[in-house]
């Protein structure tokens, strides 16, 4: 099976180096030409642009930074889709969207998967990322050995479009962590506790998360270096909301989280990590989160 992968930022590049890694024969390409060769230089092809990626490989997956994106590398493949290719879209994107593209993608008589990836960028570069794939149980079969390359917890979760709704949503309820966290990060600061053992004290507790375990470290290193950006965690929280104002659903924290993280967005940058949102209120109230070189990073 010859695999196209678009797409090597933080998250595809880890994802793709799976692949590599456990000997997939893969063609790459990015706008990026210094990913390419890198990707090359470790014994990938350079897929040169999507319309050949499309030509020459059996299965093509977009990792890209917004559904516009997807959109304009599909509007490139389109013509070049033939009977038994599969595309499979593992960015973070809207339901309606995935649908529309694998409608076109179904139309030439190929496959459509949405495989959306959750947990880091930590542990996409280990391959111990979960994956959720929306498509036929015939096509999840075929790509399975595929995900079990790049993700250890593998989840079918029902037909196109179903693993993009669920991830918007795990990728929601992280961000209304990471905002709680900077919240009791404060009061902690403020409380004048020893924050390492603070964040053993959460760990063990009631309290502790996902979220908590990774980017409570990279606060408390003072790094802030989750790999992940405001831009895209604004555009997450966006798609969460989006989803339910077309569902009609009235929420009450989803849109004050969202008012949050443009505000540090607009203070910290489109390209600051995401996890800098706690930076707010560190820096309103004067509190001194990062235990800098005192603090081990232990990711899992």
């Amino acid at each position: 099976m010859h695999v196209g992968f678009i797409g090597l930022g933080n998250v595809g590049g880890k994802l793709s180096g799976s692949l590599l890694r456990n000997g997939t024969k893969l063609s790459v390409h990015d706008l990026n030409k210094s990913l390419v060769t890198e990707f090359v230089s470790r014994g990938a092809i350079d897929g040169q642009n999507p319309r050949n990626i499309m030509q020459t490989c059996d299965v093509i997956i977009t990792c890209l930074p917004s559904p516009s994106a997807s959109n304009e590398v599909m509007q490139q493949m389109l013509e070049f889709i033939t009977p038994k290719k599969v595309w499979m879209e593992m960015s973070t994107t809207d339901e309606a969207e995935v649908k529309r593209l694998g409608a076109l993608v179904k139309e030439k008589e190929g496959s459509a998967v949405d495989c959306p990836v959750s947990g880091g960028c930590h542990r996409a570069d280990t391959g111990n990322i979960s994956i959720f794939a929306g498509c036929e149980r015939e096509t999840f079969e075929y790509i399975l050995p595929l995900l079990t390359k790049m993700g250890r917890r593998v989840l079918h979760t029902g037909e196109l479009g179903s693993a993009s709704v669920l991830k918007v949503i795990t990728n929601y309820l992280a961000t209304v962590h990471l905002v709680a966290l900077g919240e009791a990060w404060t009061i902690a600061s403020k409380s004048n506790l020893d924050l390492n053992k603070t964040y053993k004290g959460i760990a063990a507790s009631s309290g502790n998360s996902f979220v908590h375990e990774t980017e409570s470290q990279v606060i408390l290193n003072g790094s802030y270096n989750i790999n992940f950006t405001m831009d895209l965690v604004e555009k997450d929280v966006g798609l969460f909301q989006d989803l339910a104002t077309k569902l009609g659903i009235e929420l009450e924290i989803s849109p004050l989280v969202l008012d949050i993280i443009k505000d540090a967005r607009k203070t910290f940058g489109d390209r600051a990590w995401s996890s800098m949102v706690v930076k707010r209120l560190e820096n309103k109230y004067n509190t001194a989160f990062p235990t800098r070189n005192t603090f081990e990073l232990k990711f899992s």
